[in-house]
């Protein structure tokens, strides 16, 4: 089921923004992944899943890749540290070498942590025409079988480097997390001959590190969201979803 409070469906949330009069503005909704649409964290799942699969040493990255999540969590960890740690690990292959287990990753860990309410809220998004985008701090090469299990055609995510056709471990262009996940829209938004304000805009996120782009939109909607978000959400009168 979905619980949704304070109002029945994120159609009628609004922020303390005040929409543009005039005609119907075309809608432009904005998911983030982990721990909104997938009930965990791709980074972190795919830490334990190479682990598990001895591609990745426990004594190297597991206790790194906890305390890389609970400082996330809690919304200080420096955003640059975040990405390359996780980025790292793609290091020295190239995506054709990574696709077995990527697509084993797909089936095993991630599709069976989207629940069927999570879907239901994006289709219904797409019936209605609405452009909907997958925007995740999780690199690309992990978040865009996720985007196309879920049927979403546009994705916004950090790019990690390919030199020669192999992955470096590092990250190229303007992080997706924070700011970055508003300047990285605005720069897709531009680059197909448009900006944000021509949309009826919102944004669905758990975390309080998407305060940036939850403030950017018409329509903030706070999916799980972890304490911080939660307390600010409350104060705002923004709605607040749960999958189950």
């Amino acid at each position: 089921m979905t619980r949704v409070s304070p109002v029945p469906s994120a159609e009628g949330a609004h922020s303390a923004q005040t929409s543009q009069p005039g005609p119907a503005r075309q809608r432009l909704v904005l998911f983030d992944l982990d721990h909104t649409l997938l009930l965990g964290d791709s980074d972190v799942l795919w830490c334990d899943f190479l682990i598990a699969r001895g591609v990745l040493g426990a004594a190297g990255f597991a206790a790194r890749n906890a305390e890389i999540e609970a400082r996330y969590k809690a919304g200080n960890v420096d955003a640059a540290e975040f990405s390359s740690f996780y980025v790292s690990t793609l290091a020295g292959r190239t995506p054709a070498q990574w696709e077995p287990l990527r697509q084993e990753f797909l089936h095993t860990e991630i599709t069976p942590r989207i629940p069927q309410a999570a879907m239901k809220v994006v289709q219904q998004h797409q019936v209605d025409c609405d452009t909907v985008v997958l925007t995740s701090a999780t690199n690309r090469f992990l978040t865009e079988l996720t985007a196309q299990y879920l049927g979403i055609r546009h994705l916004i995510g950090t790019e990690p480097e390919m030199i020669d056709g192999v992955f470096s471990g590092a990250t190229t262009g303007v992080l997706n997390m924070r700011e970055g996940k508003v300047v990285r829209l605005h720069a897709w938004l531009a680059a197909r001959g448009t900006t944000l304000a021509r949309f009826d805009s919102t944004a669905y996120s758990d975390s309080i590190n998407d305060l940036p782009l939850l403030e950017a939109v018409d329509h903030p909607v706070v999916v799980h969201p972890d304490t911080q978000l939660a307390a600010i959400a409350a104060a705002r009168g923004w709605p607040a979803l749960t999958f189950q």
